[in-house]
C-alpha cells in the first residue's frame, strides 16, 4: 500500500509541476525550478516530508496551491515560492537558510505560512484559543491571507470523498467561518463562491444535491431564457458601438440556499435566481460614462426595480468592488440582476484588487490598507478567550450593506448598514469619539443613538467632560469604535483600582496595621465582591468607606484566644511534654523562666521561625502561642491581655524548615516567576511549598510560602530574589 501511494504521490508531483512551468514561464527566474526542486528533493530524502495524519502528502499540496493561486489569482513569483518553500522547512532547511538564498520577501512570507501551520497542528484552530494568534498572523502580510485562502480551496478541492467525514466537515465550517469572509473582503468574488459552495456541499450534502437537481433539471430552459434576455441587449449595446462580452449564469448554491433561508420560500419563487453580467472594454478616462449608457439601454428595455439598485461605480466597496447592479423584470414576470462593469473592474473582482497592485491610483487600495490596520487593532486589543467576538466583527462589514455619510466640508464617509452618529464620531478619529456628545444631522440635534442613512450631513458636538459609558457598547456597530470603548474603559478601571488601593493602604497604615492578603480577600469575599476590581472601585468611587473594611479586616485576623475572658489566676503553665505535632522540637524554645518542655504552637499570623525576636501568648487551652515581636497582632495582644504574655527565647538549633509567607510584587515580564523559582531552587536547606500568582495591568504579584531554617537564611534569600530583574518588592507577610 505504501508504495502505491508513493507512485501516485510522485504522478501526481510531476503533473502539477507542469502545470506550474506553465503557469509561471512569465514571472519566473532563471533557476527557480531547479532550485526548488533540490530543496524538495532533500527534504524527502531527509525523511520529514511524509504524508500527514490526513493521509496527504506536503509536496503535492504547495503544487496544488501554487498552481491555483497562479490560475484563481496571480502569478506572482515570491508568494508561488514562499507557498513550495513552506511545505519544505525542516532540520535541514530554516528560515534563515532560505532568506539567504532567496532574499528577505520569500523568507518572511515563508515564516508567516509555517507559523499557521504551526498552530494548525494543535486541532481545530476556528474552535481554540490559537485562533487569536492565527488572525494576528494574518494580519502582517495581505498575502499571506491570499495564499491560505488558496490553499484552503485547493484543500476543499481535494477532500470530496475523503473517508474521515468528521475532518471534512471540520475543514468546511472553518472555510465558510473564516476563510469566505476573509475572501470576499479581498474581492475574491470567485473562490469565496466556490468555497461556500462546497462548505454546503460537505456539511448539507443532502440541501446541497437537492439544489442541485434542480437546477439541472431546469439548466435547458434557464439558458434559453438568458438567451433570450440577452439577444434584444446585445443589439443596442452594439447600435452604440460599445465593445462588450455578455455573460449570463446562475447565482451560486449556496447564495440560492441561503435566499431560501432568508425569505423561507422554494428555489422555484426566488426572484433574482438570474444574473446576466456585461463586461465593456473600454478606456480608463470612459468607463463611467459608458457603464452608464449600459445601464440607460437596459433600464429602457426592462422594467427596473428602484429598491435593488446599486451604484459602486460612483463610490466603490471598501475591497475595490466597483460595477453597476440593478435588477429588472424579463419575460415572464421573472426577475433578473444584470450587472454592468469594465474589463478592468471584472478583473479586481474575480481575482481580487490585492493581486493587481499594476492597476494605480485606485481609491479603494488605500480603504483596503486600513480595513487591515482595522484588523490588527482589533487583534491586537482583544482578550483571550474573545474568539466568537473577534469572529463576529470580522464578519460584521463583510456582507451587510453601507451607508455613505458626509461632513459639513463635503467629506465622504463609508460605514456599514446600522451604524450610529457615535460610530461616525469614532471613525473620524478615536479621540473625537471619545469626547462626542451628540450631533447635528442634516442641521437636526440627535443623540448617540441616531442611525445613520445614505446622505446624511453630520455634523459631530463634543465635550471635554464627556468620556465613554459601558452603555455605549450596545449603541455602536463598528468594530473601531467598540474596540476603543472597550480600551478606554478597561484603562480607567485599572486607574480606579489603583487608586482605591492606595486609599485603603493608606488607611491601614494610619491605623499601624500591617494587611495580610489572605485576610483581605476573605473581607472582600465577605462583603460580596465577585472581584478584586469591583472592590477597589467602589472604594475609589466612594460607594465603599474604607473604615467599613478595616473593621471587618480586623475581626476576622482577631485572634480566637481573645474570645475567651478567663483571670490570669485560672491560667498555669503545665509542665508536660510537648505534643510533637504541635512542638517543633526539644530544647528550641525557652519559655519563661527557663521552663523547657512546655506545649506551645507557632502562631499562623506571623509564622515566626528560629531567630526572629519572638514572645508567648497562653492561650486558653493552657498552651503557648508563640508570635513575633513585630506580628500584626503583638500590640493588641500586649495591651489589652499583658498577664497572659510570657518571654520567649530561642535556645539551640532548629533542624526542620518552617513555613514563611512572602509577598512579592513587580512588573509582569516574561519569565519572571521562573528566574523567582529557579533562585529558590538553588538555595540550600529552601524549599518552596506554594506559590500563588496575580497579574493586573501589567503588575505581577505572587504569595509564595517557603520553608526556611532561620531568620539569617530568610533574609539573604530576600535579598536575592530583590536582585531579578522587574521586581519591586519583597516583603515578609
Amino acid at each position: 500500500m505504501s508504495l502505491i501511494k508513493e507512485k501516485d504521490d510522485r504522478i501526481a508531483i510531476v503533473g502539477y509541476t507542469r502545470d506550474l512551468v506553465r503557469a509561471m514561464r512569465e514571472v519566473a527566474v532563471a533557476g527557480d525550478f531547479g532550485r526548488l526542486r533540490r530543496h524538495v528533493e532533500a527534504a524527502m530524502s531527509g525523511g520529514w516530508l511524509d504524508r500527514d495524519s490526513h493521509g496527504m502528502h506536503p509536496v503535492v499540496r504547495g503544487l496544488d496551491t501554487a498552481v491555483t493561486l497562479c490560475r484563481s489569482v496571480a502569478p506572482d513569483r515570491n508568494m508561488v515560492v514562499a507557498t513550495m518553500l513552506s511545505r519544505v522547512v525542516g532540520p535541514e532547511i530554516s528560515v534563515e537558510n532560505i532568506r539567504e538564498e532567496w532574499g528577505n520577501d520569500i523568507a518572511e512570507l515563508v515564516e508567516g505560512l509555517t507559523r499557521v501551520s504551526s498552530l494548525y497542528g494543535k486541532g481545530n484552530i476556528v474552535f481554540t484559543e490559537n485562533f487569536r494568534n492565527l488572525l494576528l498572523t494574518f494580519a502582517r502580510d495581505l498575502r499571506v491571507i491570499m495564499i491560505m485562502i488558496v490553499d484552503r480551496l485547493a484543500l476543499m478541492t481535494t477532500i470530496n470523498h475523503h473517508p474521515d467525514e468528521d475532518f471534512v466537515k471540520g475543514v468546511a465550517r472553518e472555510s465558510a467561518l473564516l476563510y469566505a469572509p476573509l475572501a470576499h473582503r479581498l474581492g475574491l468574488y470567485g473562490i469565496k463562491s466556490k468555497l461556500e459552495d462546497m462548505a454546503l456541499k460537505y456539511t448539507l450534502r443532502d440541501t446541497y444535491t437537492m439544489i442541485a437537481r434542480k437546477l439541472n433539471a431546469t439548466k435547458v430552459a434557464r439558458d434559453a431564457y438568458i438567451a433570450d434576455f440577452i439577444a434584444p441587449v446585445k443589439q443596442r449595446l452594439e447600435k452604440e458601438g460599445l465593445k462588450f462580452d455578455i455573460k449570463g449564469r446562475t447565482k451560486s448554491i449556496a447564495s440560492i440556499y441561503n435566499k431560501i433561508k432568508k425569505q423561507g420560500t422554494d428555489i422555484d419563487r426566488i426572484y433574482d435566481l438570474f444574473a446576466i453580467r456585461i463586461i465593456i472594454d473600454t478606456p480608463a478616462e470612459r468607463e463611467k460614462t459608458d457603464c452608464w449608457t449600459a445601464y440607460s439601454i437596459v433600464t429602457d428595455m426592462y422594467q427596473p426595480n428602484p429598491s435593488r439598485m446599486k451604484d459602486w461605480i460612483s463610490v466603490p466597496k471598501s475591497n475595490g468592488y466597483e460595477s453597476l447592479h440593478i435588477t429588472v423584470m424579463g419575460s415572464g414576470g421573472r426577475w433578473v440582476e444584470v450587472q454592468i462593469r469594465t474589463r478592468r473592474m471584472d478583473l479586481v473582482a474575480e481575482r481580487g484588487l490585492a493581486a493587481h497592485w499594476k492597476y494605480k491610483g485606485l481609491k479603494a487600495e488605500n480603504n483596503l490598507d486600513a480595513w487591515m490596520n482595522n484588523v490588527r487593532d482589533i487583534l491586537e486589543a482583544a482578550r483571550s478567550g474573545e474568539q466568537s467576538d473577534l469572529m463576529r466583527e470580522l464578519r460584521m462589514d463583510v456582507y451587510d450593506n453601507e451607508v455613505f455619510v458626509f461632513t459639513p466640508k463635503g467629506d465622504l464617509y463609508r460605514l456599514p448598514l446600522g451604524a450610529s452618529l457615535l460610530d461616525f464620531a469614532f471613525a473620524i478619529h478615536s479621540r473625537l469619539g471619545c469626547i462626542c456628545t451628540g450631533g447635528k444631522v442634516n442641521g437636526k440635534n440627535e443623540k448617540l443613538s441616531y442611525r445613520l442613512r445614505s446622505g446624511d450631513t453630520v455634523e459631530v458636538m463634543t465635550s471635554p467632560q464627556q468620556t465613554p459609558k459601558q452603555d455605549w457598547l450596545s449603541i455602536v456597530v463598528t468594530s473601531k469604535a467598540r474596540n476603543k470603548i472597550r480600551q478606554t474603559l478597561n484603562e480607567r478601571a485599572g486607574r480606579d483600582v489603583e487608586l482605591g488601593k492606595e486609599l485603603l493602604s493608606r488607611r491601614f497604615k494610619n491605623r499601624k496595621i500591617d494587611v495580610e492578603e489572605a485576610v483581605l480577600m476573605k473581607v472582600i469575599k465577605k462583603l460580596g465582591f465577585k472581584t478584586v476590581t469591583e472592590f477597589y472601585s467602589e472604594i475609589q468611587s466612594n460607594h465603599l468607606d474604607p473604615s467599613t473594611v478595616i473593621e471587618r479586616y480586623l475581626e476576622l485576623s482577631a485572634p480566637q484566644e481573645a474570645a475567651e475572658k478567663i483571670s490570669a489566676g485560672e491560667f498555669m503553665l503545665q509542665n508536660q511534654e510537648a505534643d510533637p505535632e504541635q512542638s517543633t522540637g526539644n530544647d528550641v524554645l525557652v519559655i519563661g523562666d527557663n521552663v523547657r518542655g512546655i506545649s506551645y504552637r507557632l502562631s499562623k499570623c506571623c509564622n515566626p521561625i528560629y531567630g526572629d525576636e519572638v514572645f508567648g501568648f497562653v492561650a486558653s487551652d493552657g498552651a503557648v502561642k508563640i508570635h513575633r515581636g513585630d506580628c500584626p497582632n503583638a500590640m493588641h495582644l500586649r495591651q489589652r491581655y499583658p498577664y497572659r504574655v510570657i518571654a520567649v527565647k530561642w535556645s539551640g538549633k532548629l533542624g526542620s524548615l518552617l513555613g514563611v509567607s512572602l509577598r512579592i510584587v513587580g512588573r509582569d515580564d516574561i519569565g519572571i516567576v521562573t528566574n523567582i523559582t529557579s533562585i529558590i531552587n538553588k538555595e540550600k536547606n529552601v524549599a518552596l511549598r506554594s506559590m500563588a500568582i496575580d497579574s493586573h495591568d501589567g503588575i505581577f504579584q505572587g504569595q509564595l510560602t517557603v520553608g526556611v531554617p532561620d531568620s539569617v537564611t530568610l533574609q539573604s534569600l530576600i535579598k536575592k530574589i530583590k536582585t531579578v530583574k522587574g521586581i519591586k518588592d519583597v516583603e515578609r507577610s
